[in-house]
Formats: structure tokens, sequence, C-alpha cells
């Protein structure tokens, strides 16, 4: 299924040493979970998959950090791990 450019999305390509974590959450709020990562010193990037479908990807050295931000945005924005 396609997006609304019609084009398909695809899955990051994340290697070795790297971690993800899937997050779900409205999609007007992906903006502010960009600005919240892009505020966290680098600790992850974040890849849009489907509107409010997103995955973060970090160094696997930064997944406790990453671990920890995601449990923050699943209380203080809403968002649903994936």
């Amino acid at each position: 299924m396609g997006n609304k450019s019609g084009k398909k999305a695809v899955p990051p390509c994340v290697g070795e040493g790297m971690v993800t974590r899937r997050v779900i959450l409205r999609a007007s709020d992906v903006v502010l979970l960009k600005a919240i990562v892009e505020a966290h010193d680098g600790v992850a990037q974040v890849f849009g998959e489907r509107g409010g479908e997103l995955v973060l990807a970090a160094p696997s050295s930064r997944e406790r950090e990453l671990d920890a931000l995601v449990a923050d945005l699943c209380v203080e924005i809403g968002v649903a791990r994936g």
C-alpha cells in the first residue's frame, strides 16, 4: 500500500551496531517527536513509515538512552510502542 504521494514506504536500512524501536503516534505529533529526538543530542534518527508509524534508530552504545527516551515519549505525548 502506498502513501499520499503514491510512493511505497521503504523500511530504513539500519546496519550492524544499530538498534531500532518502532513507535506509533498521532500523525499530528510527528513533528513534535522529531524535534524532541533532535534535542536529545543526536541519540537517534527518525524514519517515517506511514503517517504516525515511525522507527527510531540509534547506535547500540546508546540503547539505554533510546529506551529511556521512548519511555518518556509514551508518557509525555502518548506514543505507543510498535
